[in-house]
């Protein structure tokens, strides 16, 4: 069973949501559930279910990255191409570039990552982190 059932996000525009999720979440191997008025849902076997939502209030966003609230979600890829690949697909369904894929040895010295954003400020980040003993030769 999933730690996390599911993750639902609200969105500014869930027509504009649709048209930048959809084609990142696919690619990570979702496929879209429900689609409704005021949500759609992606799912993937057994992992957390991710759900947009329209917002009941017009005008709250978009979401400020380092305030209170939201920070990011990390997707763990199996390869440096994998994060690349995601950057592109994210990039060409409209995400904002916060950082290009690259290596992080802040974190440690195989960490390679990517970030980006959307239309309302939420932020993804696409990962690879082999185990030490994976990554050497």
């Amino acid at each position: 069973m999933a730690l996390l059932d599911h993750l639902g996000i609200t969105v500014d525009d869930i027509d504009r949501g649709r048209e930048q999720f959809h084609p990142v979440l696919e690619a990570l191997g979702y496929v879209c559930g429900v689609e409704a008025e005021h949500g759609i849902s992606w799912n993937r076997g057994d992992d957390t279910e991710i759900i947009i939502f329209a917002p009941r209030e017009e005008g709250t966003g978009p979401h400020v990255h380092g305030r209170v609230g939201w920070q990011h979600l990390a997707f763990a890829v199996d390869s440096r191409d994998e994060v690349d690949r995601l950057h592109r697909i994210a990039t060409d369904a409209g995400w904002a570039v916060v950082r290009e894929p690259k290596l992080y040895p802040r974190f440690n010295d195989r960490y390679y990552a990517s970030f980006v954003e959307d239309d309302n400020g939420i932020r993804l980040e696409f990962m690879h982190n082999p185990p030490r003993e994976a990554s050497a030769g």
